[in-house]
């Protein structure tokens, strides 16, 4: 598979020292940036369909117009939750 570049970042020399100090042993600058870059990347497409999720379950409930008052949610939420725990998944 070819590989393909990232532009090149200009960045503060206080936050380039930052990561430095924060490399593991025998990790490059490059693994850590790639590294960062996939993680946010991650983060954004969990983000993206949470959001997506919660505006579908919007149309949803205005569509039918069931809707779920926050404590009976949060009650359910903790049963779970404790149900879960009794069962040892933490």
């Amino acid at each position: 598979m070819k590989t393909a570049n990232i532009p090149s970042l200009r960045v503060d020399p206080a936050l380039r020292l930052a990561v430095e100090s924060v490399l593991e042993a025998g990790e490059t600058l490059s693994a850590f940036m790639e590294q960062s870059l996939r993680a946010q990347i991650e983060r954004r497409r969990t983000r993206q369909a949470f959001l997506a999720r919660g505006l579908a379950s919007r149309d949803e409930a205005a569509a039918t117009g069931e809707y779920y008052a926050a404590d009976e949610v949060l009650r359910e939420l903790d049963t779970m939750l404790l149900d879960a725990q009794s069962k040892g998944h933490n």
